[in-house]
């Protein structure tokens, strides 16, 4: 497949100079995250490498998304696979070299893509440099990089603040005497960013990668650089809701993290980053809002505009609820919260089942187009999952192929998320055109089935509908910018409006297993080139099961949309 002459045919690129101009770009652009390690193996030792995501850029351009999201390539011992840096300013050998990530940012700005990368501050590797010295003694310049505290007298952790994976936060020095903070693995200490040495370094770290010309981060775990100075310990969970994207069977939720994560000193050094962002027209953030009890006053919070981050995201749309309705109600009270903010939203994740699999779809994957069109209208900037646009479902890990620390820690009453991380199908064969070896993790047949190749040769299947939505959508401005405004509809059908002064334009999807009809008036005129082509009779209109439906207005409405049983 030629996929570079698919790209000049339909992205119609602007001049470099225009390309570089556009500050808002990420407004309603759709961002591509990959992962690097099951994206394309160029070295036959099963693991995904800079190269070959470099080598995939023309498709990745042809599905008509804006940006692409890496996941952390920098120097590791792989702990939680990237997620544990040693070093923020250098590639792990693994990926390549920071000559590779060079020749990636230039092709993809040669096709109009930005790339963002993931950028972990809130802690680090314990073999970082940084965290060597800190542990060497209580007195080296290092000493309070990171959170060190005394025992109780009887010899436990100063207090009951949890791991995200699993038992006390606290893990014992035996060299210092002390214990140290980490939010995640007991190998992930947490940076005490009390310390403006630390918060300098952070910057430091940014501005590498902007003056090497990344068009923005993703920012890991974003509300958790800060904790409670005193240390008190964490109240209880409450009956106010469920701490978001926590389950229930794992002891984080029993409490509420008011004093280990989510401090109101945070919010002072997302302004400095947005100081330093500023310095560097056309980039962007998307901050990553995890453990929090109130995910629309959180982001609206850490989105104020032209304060803090371009964008945020939490898990509301990453759970295991599905129907018109909790995606109508999220969206909507976001709107109601988030003032001058700016969402980001994602249906699939590299630590999530994908939407697939965690919704039940399997049995219906042509639903995917209509998800992805669902998702990439919402008002917002939409991030997609690699594999979205093939409908993969997770791959099933047998216990002995585990790999995800998190996974194994929970199994197997939590999904593991290498479920989601397996190899990119890309060929019909054993290996799904990933590399010539055995990858890193197992791959499935149900995958080499939904395969690039195999889509390819299907004008109806999954990949072409997307990649025809997409690149409609890229044309129409009120999609991405425009405000949205929800039709009342029953279950499972969601509809809404994305109106600008210029323009407006009608949007309905059936999320449901049945024939669904919409009485609409004599006001819209369907859009068909969007790759959805149901029918349209004037006064209303006929959505087939996982099927969406987009009009404009062309003349004042005579009625309300009205829903048709």
């Amino acid at each position: 497949m030629d996929y570079a002459k698919m790209t000049r045919n339909y992205r119609q690129l602007s001049a470099n100079k225009e390309f570089a101009d556009q500050e808002d770009w990420w407004r309603g652009a759709v961002i591509y995250q990959i992962y690097p390690r099951s994206y394309q193996d160029t070295t036959g030792d099963g693991i995904g490498d800079l190269a070959g995501i470099t080598s995939r850029l023309d498709y990745v351009a042809s599905l008509g998304v804006d940006a692409i999201w890496l996941s952390p390539f920098f120097t590791s011992p792989m702990d939680d696979f990237g997620y544990d840096v040693a070093d923020h300013c250098q590639v792990d050998p693994m990926f390549g070299d920071l000559a590779s990530i060079d020749t990636l940012l230039e092709k993809a700005h040669g096709l109009g893509i930005r790339v963002m990368i993931d950028l972990v501050l809130s802690h680090t590797s314990d073999i970082h440099a940084w965290f060597k010295q800190s542990r060497s003694n209580n007195t080296n310049s290092k000493n309070d990089w990171y959170v060190w505290a005394n025992p109780k007298t009887d010899g436990t952790p100063p207090n009951n603040w949890l791991s995200i994976f699993g038992g006390s936060a606290w893990e014992w020095d035996t060299n210092r005497r002390q214990y140290y903070l980490h939010n995640f693995l007991a190998s992930q200490p947490d940076l005490n960013f009390h310390n403006i040495d630390v918060q300098d370094a952070a910057l430091d770290i940014a501005r590498f990668w902007l003056d090497r010309g990344v068009d923005g981060f993703r920012l890991d775990t974003v509300n958790m650089y800060f904790h409670d100075a005193e240390l008190r310990n964490n109240p209880p969970a409450s009956a106010d809701g469920p701490i978001n994207g926590i389950p229930d069977n794992n002891p984080y939720s029993f409490q509420i993290p008011q004093y280990n994560i989510n401090r109101p000193e945070n919010l002072t050094f997302i302004g400095r980053l947005r100081e330093l962002m500023d310095q560097y027209p056309g980039t962007a953030t998307v901050g990553e809002l995890g453990a929090v009890s109130n995910m629309y006053a959180m982001t609206a919070a850490y989105t104020q505009k032209d304060q803090r981050l371009s964008m945020a995201y939490s898990f509301d749309l990453l759970s295991s609820r599905f129907s018109a309705k909790h995606i109508r109600d999220v969206v909507s009270r976001m709107e109601e919260n988030i003032g001058d903010g700016w969402a980001s939203y994602a249906f699939s994740n590299h630590d999530v089942q994908r939407v697939i699999t965690r919704w039940q779809l399997e049995h219906r994957s042509e639903i995917a187009p209509c998800l992805t069109a669902l998702l990439t209208c919402l008002r917002g900037t939409p991030c997609m999952y690699q594999g979205d646009e093939l409908a993969l479902p997770d791959v099933a890990i047998a216990r002995e192929d585990l790999r995800d620390p998190y996974g194994i820690r929970f199994w197997p009453e939590l999904p593991s998320r290498d479920g989601c991380r397996t190899p990119m199908p890309w060929a019909d064969d054993p290996t799904v055109g990933f590399g010539n070896v055995k990858p890193w993790l197992p791959t499935s047949k149900a995958h080499q089935e939904l395969s690039v190749e195999r889509q390819e040769t299907d004008r109806q299947s999954v990949l072409h509908r997307t990649r025809t939505f997409l690149n409609w959508r890229k044309h129409q401005q009120v999609l991405k910018t425009g405000s949205i405004r929800f039709v009342d509809t029953k279950e499972p059908v969601i509809a809404f409006w994305r109106e600008s002064s210029e323009d407006a334009v009608f949007c309905a999807f059936n999320l449901g297993e049945s024939v669904e009809t919409l009485v609409l008036g004599d006001f819209v005129t369907g859009q068909s080139s969007s790759g959805f082509c149901d029918a349209f009779h004037t006064s209303n209109i006929t959505l087939e099961p996982g099927s969406a439906f987009f009009a404009r207005k062309v003349e004042k409405p005579k009625q309300e949309t009205q829903w048709q049983a």
